[in-house]
């Protein structure tokens, strides 16, 4: 078995969209998933499992109905499942998500938003 490094720069560059996360590991029943977001994204819940966003470059925030969480570079936050959250970022922001397999992007609230096919990259 070849054994080598997930280059994140790498990954990033085979991608534009925004707020249209790509797998490119699993550990388990875990995906790692790098996104890139910009603006406003949905009001949205996970029923079932907390979210963890961790920022490898930018700023965003993750409002909630109730308060806030301002995140940067090196930063990251578990919103906890069934918590409604909305996450936005002025200028582009690179994102780390880790949840469990087959969570949908926009959890409770579907959509045109919502990714349906899991990608690698």
């Amino acid at each position: 078995m070849k054994y080598s490094a997930i280059n994140f720069k790498e990954k990033f560059d085979k991608f534009s969209e925004h707020f249209s996360p790509k797998i490119i590991a699993q550990m388990n029943e875990y995906f790692f998933k790098l996104g890139k977001f910009q603006g406003d994204f949905i009001w949205h819940k996970h029923a079932n499992t907390d979210e963890a966003f961790i920022v490898l470059d930018g700023e965003m925030r993750i409002d909630f109905r109730d308060n806030k969480v301002d995140l940067k570079t090196g930063e990251m936050f578990v919103v906890p499942k069934g918590v409604e959250h909305k996450p936005f970022a002025k200028n582009e922001c690179k994102i780390m998500l880790v949840e469990p397999a087959g969570t949908v992007n926009t959890g409770d609230a579907g959509g045109d938003l919502t990714k349906e096919e899991e990608v690698w990259i």
